[in-house]
C-alpha cells in the first residue's frame, strides 16, 4: 500500500523527477529513502510484492516541481446508485456528471470518461468515519476502485483513494452558496462531492492517498511505464 502519511514504505521512480525535487521530495517525507538509496520493494494492499517504484499522485508532483507538465485528474464520488464524477485540469477543478450505472458498465464508462478527458488518474473518495476509521462501505468501495485500476493499469493510469468524510456535506454547502435551487442540488450533489474530494487532494498535495496496484505483473509493469506521452498536451 501506498499512502502519504508518515510511517508508510515508499519508493523512488528516479526517472520521473530532477535530483533536486528529490531532495525537497525526501525532505517533506524523511521517512522516504534518500535520492541515491536503491528502490525499496514495496508491496500493495493485498500484500502481492511488486517491483515498481513510487507513482507519486499530480498534486503532489504539480506541488514538487513547478515544470512538471502533468495529466489531468478525475475525481470519482461512488454510490450504491449514482456515482459522481469531477475533473481537475490545470488549476480548475469542476462538477462534471453523475453517472446511474453499476458493475461493468460503471467501470467501462469511467475509462470511457477518462480517456474523453485525458485524465490519467483517477481520486476515488473512500468512505470513513469522523475518527478516520474505516466502515463496512469502504470494502464495497475498494472491491469496485480495485476492477477500475486493474482496467485503468491497462493504459498506464493509476488509481487512487482519498479519505472522502464529510465531503458532501462540503458540497451542499458549496451548492447553496451558489444560489443553485433544491432540485439542482439533488440532481448535482454526487459530482459536487466528487468535486470536493479533488480539492481536498489538491489542498493536501495528495497527502494521504493510496495507490491501488493490480496483482497482475503485467500490469503493474504498464502502470510503471504510465500513458503514452502526448507532445501536444497542454493544460
Amino acid at each position: 500500500m501506498f499512502t502519504w502519511s508518515s510511517g508508510q514504505c515508499f519508493q523512488f521512480q528516479a526517472f520521473q523527477f530532477p535530483l533536486q525535487t528529490h531532495k525537497l521530495l525526501h525532505s517533506l517525507h524523511p521517512h522516504l529513502p534518500p535520492p541515491s538509496s536503491p528502490a525499496l520493494i514495496s508491496k500493495s494492499h493485498n500484500n502481492n510484492p511488486i517491483s515498481s517504484i513510487e507513482l507519486p499522485p499530480n498534486a503532489l508532483r504539480r506541488k514538487l516541481d513547478p515544470h512538471w507538465r502533468g495529466g489531468f485528474s478525475l475525481g470519482v464520488d461512488l454510490g450504491t446508485s449514482r456515482t459522481g464524477l469531477a475533473l481537475s485540469k490545470g488549476f480548475s477543478t469542476r462538477p462534471l456528471t453523475v453517472l446511474e450505472l453499476r458493475g461493468q458498465k460503471l467501470e467501462a464508462k469511467l475509462i470511457e470518461i477518462a480517456e474523453q478527458e485525458e485524465a490519467d488518474e483517477f481520486i476515488i473518495g473512500l468512505p470513513k468515519s469522523c475518527d478516520g476509521k474505516e466502515t463496512p462501505q469502504s470494502n464495497k468501495i475498494r472491491s469496485i476502485a480495485g476492477r477500475v485500476a486493474a482496467r485503468a493499469a491497462e493504459r498506464g493510469w493509476r488509481v487512487y483513494l482519498y479519505d472522502e468524510h464529510g465531503t458532501t456535506a462540503e458540497a451542499e454547502s458549496h451548492m447553496i452558496s451558489r444560489g443553485l435551487n433544491k432540485s439542482t442540488r439533488q440532481k448535482k450533489i454526487d459530482a459536487y462531492a466528487a468535486m470536493m474530494v479533488l480539492e481536498r487532494y489538491f489542498s493536501t498535495s495528495g497527502q494521504g492517498t493510496e495507490l491501488l496496484v493490480p496483482k497482475s505483473l503485467v500490469l503493474q509493469d504498464k502502470l510503471i511505464e504510465g500513458p503514452p506521452t502526448d507532445p501536444d498536451f497542454r493544460d
